[in-house]
């Protein structure tokens, strides 16, 4: 029968890659017959071949090549299960090692798949257990200690992920994945000079493993060594060009340290690198609506919301946008759902009114604003600022003179911008004007631009050619 010996050596996002080549390299191969050596080591071989290529289909395919009674031997099998999983088919992977555990209870790389599976599908305390469950049956199993240690220090459980690490490091005094994950929980606890010495260990015994140098720059950022970080991550850049993370982590270092045309290169790389992955969009969305780059931001926020339809600050975003182009009916559509989506955000409630205004369909806006107002805290600010709208649906302006004093005596500043700037914007439909480009002034000296309304602020001031002191 042959025998493999699994062994995972590098990782892809939710789930360990197999690098079989190593693992031919180091293992002693018994075939059921000696005449069938050397077919099955090409197969493996071309398995792989196909892995190092992320080829996983290819690879797959060819499990199904394996002559009997090999192809059905439990260690095949667990290694077919960890490609599936590695494939992201974790269904069919978990039926595998479920069934060859069924087989053989003590099967350590079957418990090791399967933790792996439990993992990526979000079920922590399964997979712990699986882990434990294998450290029982072999005290001294490298993965399997260093999965449970990684497991221990995602749960906080700091005390016990260092045993976990400390016992690798024991055995392995090189491990990388014990050394980092020492590292990781040595910063997590702070004990900052320790974490450096580890650190430094990992990258001198593994100088081209990419992952160290990006961890070891997290540490330099968050130490607020900032040029150390940026020569760590470059390094990390330069082993794997093209690791998304990587790019993002190299990003937010060039933001602290205020290079944000280098950061929003860096995070457009990390968009180019992997387009379908969320987070880059919020940091290029942003740094191009500060740049000038609407358009782009735009785009990006449209991103943003496609990969996270629940997300509603990309709403907001992408909705401000629409009502700088004056597309009020796709506003609306956006900035309601918006509402719905976090309906204690009021602004989002007037901003779709306002579209639904500006759209013509003052029916449509009543009903809206009618619905909205009871969500809002009665006689706040902004609940009247709220009926100031809904009553501008009947032509009825009898609540502006009280309104403008409670804006005038609005001690939060915060608070007063944005109604200065809801009072402007309803000056503006009624027609007056001087009046509306008077407060559109004064929200802009009162320099708040953390608030979402300067963003509509400035693009009203910018093309109406007003000077923005």
């Amino acid at each position: 029968m042959l025998k493999i010996t699994y062994i995972p050596i590098l990782r892809k996002p939710l789930f360990a890659i197999i690098a079989l080549a190593a693992a031919l390299a180091s293992q002693t191969v018994v075939y059921a017959q000696a005449s069938s050596a050397n077919s099955m080591e090409s197969l493996l071989q071309q398995i792989a071949e196909r892995l190092s290529r992320y080829e996983f289909d290819a690879a797959i395919a060819l499990f199904d090549t394996i002559p009997a009674p090999d192809r059905d031997s439990a260690n095949v099998r667990v290694l077919e299960a960890s490609v599936l999983a590695s494939a992201g088919k974790l269904s069919e992977a978990k039926t595998i090692v479920q069934a060859v555990s069924l087989r053989e209870s003590n099967n350590t790389e079957a418990l090791y798949v399967l933790a792996m599976i439990e993992g990526a599908e979000g079920r922590i305390r399964q997979q712990q257990e699986a882990l434990e469950a294998l450290v029982r049956i072999d005290p001294n199993h490298i993965s399997g200690l260093v999965a449970l240690g990684n497991v221990q220090l995602a749960r906080r459980n700091l005390r016990e992920a260092a045993g976990r690490f400390r016992a690798v490091i024991t055995i392995e005094p090189a491990n990388a994945e014990a050394l980092l994950g020492m590292a990781r929980l040595l910063r997590i606890n702070q004990e900052w000079d320790d974490a450096e010495v580890f650190f430094n260990r990992l990258i001198e015994l593994h100088p081209h493993m990419a992952l160290a140098w990006n961890e070891r720059a997290r540490f330099m950022r968050v130490r607020g060594r900032l040029d150390n970080a940026l020569r760590d991550i470059n390094e990390a850049k330069r082993l794997a060009p093209s690791d998304y993370w990587i790019a993002i982590d190299g990003g937010t270092i060039l933001l602290d340290m205020d290079r944000r045309d280098d950061a929003l290169v860096e995070f457009n790389r990390a968009v180019t690198i992997n387009p379908n992955e969320f987070l880059g969009y919020v940091y290029t969305a942003g740094l191009k609506d500060n740049s000038g780059d609407l358009d782009g931001a735009e785009h990006d926020y449209a991103a943003m919301l496609r990969l996270k339809p629940d997300y509603h600050y990309a709403r907001e975003g992408l909705g401000l946008h629409k009502m700088r182009r004056e597309n009020w009916t796709e506003a609306r559509d956006i900035l309601v759902e918006a509402f719905r989506q976090a309906p204690s955000e009021y602004h989002y409630a007037l901003l779709a009114g306002i579209s639904w205004i500006r759209s013509g369909d003052l029916a449509g806006a009543r009903t809206f604003l009618n619905q909205a107002m009871p969500k809002l805290t009665r006689d706040s600010l902004e609940w009247h600022m709220l009926r100031l709208y809904y009553d501008m649906t009947v032509r009825n302006y009898v609540g502006e003179t009280n309104l403008l004093r409670l804006v005038n005596e609005q001690e939060d500043p915060i608070l007063k911008a944005r109604m200065l700037f809801y009072m402007a914007v309803f000056y503006d439909i009624r027609g007056n004007t001087n009046a509306a480009n008077r407060y559109f002034l004064m929200v802009h000296e009162m320099d708040k631009r953390a608030i979402p309304e300067w963003r509509l602020n400035s693009w009203i001031l910018a093309s109406r050619n007003l000077p923005q002191p």
